[in-house]
């Protein structure tokens, strides 16, 4: 499960959403397991035993000693159709085990073609109201509130090697669902988008080659302008210390970065190189004028403007798009917020320093 991310969020209009990062899955996997309601219950006869989810269940395993392909059946099918089968045990709690014990004490027993004794009723297992599958009820179960059962099911596939992949697969799905409990409402999917390995792997190279090209610019642009090393170097190690706080930031709050806040980081780099130009400037009409203060306390004064200006707009971007923007919209804000109350006051000072000291 740590490879899912499920957030809420709204849009403008009040409509709610749910946002859902899964990895490792394809698209049809995704549409199918977000588009049932997973609701699973075991029955007998007419009556539900339990359902998913830890009111009723208190331990699902999934460790290789009680859980896997089935040693009993193991993979059986020939030629092109295989079908193993799987199990897995479960503990129910006191109440569920209870229950159980209620509903089968007046159930009789029978015989079976092989021997077996058995009750007459079986535990069905339903999942989004449809039986996946049916076990036998052993007779010394009955009236018995044992919190153990065995929870089994099958697979299918051409091969053996895909036979036993669908099931172990199969197995998965269903002790997610037992362990997560039902949706209490089904889902609409709104939208689906998905951004293969590949993809994201090459989106991350270019992402950096960019990041290092636009440094290179800055600091090409920015010693052309002042011809100062004094001023390109403390202006490159503001901008980057924006860039770790941002980063630092986001890691904090568990935030992964996606399109949309490594946009944000752009847009603060933008907006980063263009208040420190404006301190720089005003730095330098100081030195000529004599009024250093005033001149750094004007170029704060347009920054702090700027500042207000952004964040306003980016307030109603964490609801806009039913949050799609929302990464966009707190690493902006964050990023300006970090600039203008941390970075760019300390880069007055000290490029008022430096250039006091000619």
């Amino acid at each position: 499960m740590s490879d899912i991310i499920v957030t809420s969020a709204a849009d403008l209009e009040g409509n709610d959403f749910i946002l859902i990062e899964i990895a490792g899955v394809t698209e049809q996997e995704v549409q199918e397991l977000l588009a049932k309601q997973g609701k699973f219950e075991a029955k007998i006869g007419n009556q539900t035993v339990f359902f998913g989810g830890d009111k009723d269940i208190t331990y699902v395993c999934r460790s290789a000693q009680c859980s896997g392909i089935h040693p009993q059946y193991g993979c059986s099918g020939s030629g092109s159709s295989h079908s193993p089968q799987f199990f897995f045990e479960i503990t129910l709690s006191g109440v569920a085990a209870q229950r159980q014990a209620d509903i089968t004490r007046s159930l009789p027993i029978v015989t079976s073609e092989t021997g077996g004794r058995y009750l007459s009723e079986d535990l069905r297992l339903f999942l989004d109201d449809v039986e996946v599958d049916t076990l036998r009820i052993a007779a010394s179960l009955k009236g018995s509130n044992n919190p153990s059962i065995q929870i089994t099911g099958s697979g299918s596939g051409r091969s053996q090697q895909e036979a036993i992949t669908d099931t172990l697969d199969q197995m998965k799905k269903l002790q997610t669902v037992i362990i997560t409990g039902s949706l209490p409402v089904k889902l609409e999917v709104v939208k689906l988008d998905s951004i293969s390995a590949s993809l994201g792997q090459e989106f991350l190279d270019n992402i950096l080659l960019v990041g290092m090209l636009a440094i290179l610019s800055v600091i090409l642009v920015v010693y052309v302008r002042y011809r100062l090393i004094k001023v390109v170097i403390p202006m490159v190690l503001t901008l980057l210390s924006e860039l770790v706080l941002i980063l630092g930031f986001a890691s904090l709050v568990g935030w992964n970065l996606d399109l949309a806040g490594i946009a944000g980081i752009i847009i603060v780099a933008g907006t980063g190189v263009d208040h420190l130009i404006i301190i720089t400037d005003e730095t330098l009409r100081g030195e000529n004028t004599g009024s250093w203060k005033r001149r750094i306390k004007n170029a704060m004064f347009i920054v702090i403007g700027a500042y207000l200006t952004t964040l306003a707009g980016m307030l109603p971007l964490l609801w806009a798009g039913a949050g799609l923007l929302k990464g966009f919209a707190l690493i902006t804000i964050a990023g300006v917020s970090f600039g203008v109350l941390i970075a760019r006051p300390a880069f007055a000072a000290v490029i008022e320093i430096l250039l006091s000291g000619e």
